[in-house]
């Protein structure tokens, strides 16, 4: 009995190998490793969306978390370009001052592709940071239009999306396998065209 993970069918198009390469290389199995990673990240999302849906607002065409100037690593930029390939070559992103990759209602075109940043969105996020005297301070936010309902600061740790856990396992993934430091990509940048030449 196989008990390899089965990704869903947009995560194994995006982990596939590109035509004519014989065997998986290293960047085959690093964006597969990151498929199965955005795919826990999806499920532990879900349960606090479920966990939260009388607050929630976010919905397809909902848009501002979804602005411009966003990096992402190396890695999950090339799980996008394997996904989307005729998008990057022919589509045209969207006008500066959103994110590239929404279309004219607003919508995500590669949604099931999208980065880690993109899939916590709207969430209560907490954080952790240490004070310059060693002490531990504990931060929460949320987006504005997220805002109604219990206090963030009345809620217990569980119910909110800590960051820090992923993010150090996502920067492990991404790191450059001979070493060094992760390479982050702007999402504009990965359209061969650009907005202005669609005048």
């Amino acid at each position: 009995m196989d008990d390899s993970p089965r990704l869903p069918a947009n995560e194994r198009r995006a982990a596939a190998r590109p035509e004519g390469d014989p065997e998986p290389d290293d960047t085959t199995a690093r964006v597969a490793s990151l498929c199965e990673l955005h795919t826990l990240v999806d499920d532990a999302a879900r349960e606090l969306e479920s966990l939260h849906r009388g607050r929630l607002v976010c919905r397809r065409g909902c848009t501002p978390c979804c602005r411009d100037g966003i990096t992402v690593f190396e890695l999950e930029a090339e799980r996008i370009r394997r996904a989307a390939p005729e998008l990057l070559a022919s589509g045209i992103p969207h006008g500066e001052g959103a994110c590239a990759f929404l279309d004219q209602d607003g919508a995500c075109r590669i949604y099931a592709d999208r980065p880690y940043v993109c899939r916590t969105q709207g969430l209560p996020l907490r954080w952790v940071d240490e004070r310059d005297d060693g002490g531990i301070v504990e931060s929460r936010d949320i987006c504005p239009l997220n805002e109604r309902g219990p206090p963030l600061v009345d809620l217990p740790e569980e119910a909110c999306w800590t960051l820090g856990p992923v993010e150090t396992v996502l920067q492990a993934l991404a790191a450059p396998p001979g070493g060094g430091e992760a390479r982050r990509v702007a999402l504009r940048e990965l359209f061969a065209r650009r907005a202005d030449a669609e005048s």
